[in-house]
């Protein structure tokens, strides 16, 4: 794996640097043999939370964790135990169905995971059932981004689906952790 790590708005120190390597390198136990990928960490300070962001592709599956904490390395310690929780929940989803191809199957290593993945396999066994509990169905009112935010925030939601009247497509307008807004748009095909 090849970690790059930057800082947003703060300063990464050598330490800071070391222990997040050290740390994400740690990774590699689960993965058959060494990635050849580039890992994205992007650490940053908004209102004193310390935050973390990783971001693994690999072959089928892009791996990503945030978190943020009083302490930079108790976030780094906590998307750690995230992204090792997204990798063993994927590899027993991948053991369960053996319809997946091989290429996919063999990133992963068979010994290392096993012995947690039967533990996550009878607590996570509902995860796999998406239940819809709740539908709502309502009309699209072409509107600009302006407004679109502005009836977000009336109804009191940290998102808006609606008619882009300038792009005639449907939009989401979302509130960011830091306080700015959003925008989710189809891509112009």
């Amino acid at each position: 794996m090849n970690i790059h790590i930057r800082g947003e708005h703060m300063a990464v120190t050598e330490a800071l640097r070391e222990y997040a390597t050290r740390k994400i390198g740690k990774l590699e136990r689960y993965f058959e043999r060494p990635l050849d990928t580039d890992v994205h960490v992007t650490l940053s300070v908004v209102r004193e939370l310390h935050s973390i962001e990783v971001t693994i592709p690999i072959p089928g599956l892009l791996l990503r964790g945030e978190e943020r904490s009083e302490d930079m390395y108790a976030s780094i310690d906590l998307v750690m135990e995230k992204l090792e929780q997204q990798i063993r929940k994927h590899k027993s989803k991948l053991t369960r169905k053996t319809r997946h191809n091989s290429e996919q199957r063999a990133v992963f290593k068979e010994v290392s995971v096993a012995p947690i993945v039967a533990v996550l396999d009878e607590e996570d066994a509902d995860e796999d059932d998406y239940d819809v509990v709740k539908t709502k169905r309502f009309q699209f009112k072409p509107m600009d981004i302006d407004e679109a935010i502005l009836q977000m925030n009336l109804v009191g939601h940290n998102f808006y689906v609606f008619a882009n009247s300038d792009t005639a497509k449907v939009s989401v307008v979302y509130k960011r952790n830091d306080g700015r807004y959003g925008l989710i748009e189809p891509d112009k095909e």
